[in-house]
């Protein structure tokens, strides 16, 4: 379908075709997650996981020229601050202390994932860069507080900072395949006494450690070998819809038990399985032919992403177990270059996961909170710079890992 040039907001992410929204990221980078493909934000919309009483209003914005698409951005109307993993309750708050209101607000992210990435999505810089003005000067006419751009890729922080959007900083735990002294994995070694790319295997992993995070780790996998588990790694073609329905209910167990309510349908896992099966990985625990628990993982050509995992008993150490090391084993094994280990977690330190900066873009369009909230992100970052500091001072490896 094509539409007169300018900018068009679309209620629904089919209101593109897949090949053109996939393009137009394909063009961005070479290396984008799978959360950013066409399938995996328009299977969010049919599992009705967003639109309808959601609170996740899509409004995906597109930029076009002479009857074709030449940038996007996944971009929506919220009603709360759920789902997000940047967390601006305090802001929200304030606004309703002083009479105005904070929702809805516009929001351009991966609804429920923290994974970082590009958000300008385009053919070229100059259309990322006009989709960019375009959308600011659409949200500024349309009279709500606030738009709010969620885990950019490194490289869009400059257009974001030069268009005034405030940056604010956060920490993930990712777990990188690099032995000390090793160069880079998109570096190839140029002779054979050089550190090796990527660790050997797993024993190789837990000798980079300190004896004291080694003897954890070893203890810890010999307590969740003792539930007496079978592992199996299924992928979007091996998993049966038996399985998928099971990690649902593993996942709303999860939730259940604090007391809350899953964010992601029975549906969704069903739909994901068929569109996008190459990039899901299902680990699935079980005991005598009887699953017992799992955790999902998104995968590409460079990195496994941990998503959701949950479990019918309480099983101790099984969390560690299924959602970090067998993880990294999973990388080490396929030569996947990290791990993504989510939003949050300062115990994944110990379990060899490294602090990485994440960031977040921020508009706001009163001038009094914008000033407010711009000093309150100047005293965060450097906080978050002396946490940064902290945590690497903890490291549990015996050297850095090479760069």
């Amino acid at each position: 379908m094509t539409r007169p040039d300018g900018l068009h907001l679309l209620t629904s992410i089919a209101d593109i075709a897949a090949p053109d929204w996939d393009a137009l990221l394909d063009a961005t980078t070479a290396a984008a997650a799978p959360c950013l493909r066409h399938a995996y934000l328009a299977s969010l919309e049919e599992a009705a996981c967003v639109g309808g009483h959601s609170g996740w209003t899509p409004a995906h914005a597109t930029l076009w020229r002479d009857g074709k698409a030449i940038a996007a951005m996944p971009l929506y109307l919220k009603h709360h601050s759920y789902g997000e993993y940047v967390f601006d309750w305090a802001w929200a708050e304030a606004y309703a202390r002083h009479g105005l209101a904070y929702y809805p607000k516009w929001l351009s992210a991966v609804p429920f994932t923290p994974i970082p990435g590009p958000r300008l999505l385009g053919s070229s810089a100059a259309a990322r860069s006009a989709l960019l003005a375009a959308v600011l000067a659409h949200v500024g006419a349309s009279g709500h507080s606030s738009f709010h751009l969620l885990f950019p890729a490194d490289e869009e922080l400059a257009l974001l900072r030069s268009e005034g959007m405030m940056i604010r900083e956060g920490v993930q735990f990712h777990w990188h395949n690099r032995p000390p002294g090793a160069r880079s994995l998109s570096v190839s070694p140029p002779a054979s006494q050089e550190a090796p790319s990527h660790w050997a295997d797993f024993d190789a992993f837990l000798a980079s450690l300190s004896s004291e995070k080694r003897k954890k780790i070893r203890q810890e996998r010999r307590r969740a070998a003792a539930h007496g588990l079978e592992l199996h790694w299924l992928d979007g073609h091996t998993a049966q819809p038996k399985d998928w329905d099971f990690l649902w209910r593993c996942y709303a167990s999860t939730y259940a038990l604090h007391r809350s309510t899953p964010y992601l349908t029975r549906p969704l896992f069903h739909l994901l399985a068929e569109r996008m099966p190459t990039a899901l990985r299902l680990l699935i625990a079980t005991r005598r032919g009887e699953p017992v628990a799992a955790a999902l993982f998104l995968c590409d050509e460079k990195a496994l992403y941990g998503r959701y995992w949950g479990a019918l008993e309480d099983l101790p150490f099984l969390h560690f177990e299924l959602c970090y090391y067998q993880a990294i084993q999973y990388c080490i094994d396929r030569g996947l270059e990290r791990f993504e280990g989510g939003a949050q977690g300062e115990h994944k330190l110990a379990r060899g996961l490294s602090p990485v900066r994440t960031a977040s873009a921020h508009w706001i369009a009163d001038p009094r909170f914008r000033r407010a909230i711009d000093d309150y992100l100047a005293r965060e970052r450097i906080g978050i710079g002396g946490y940064v500091d902290e945590l690497n001072e903890r490291s549990p490896f015996r050297m850095p890992i090479g760069g």
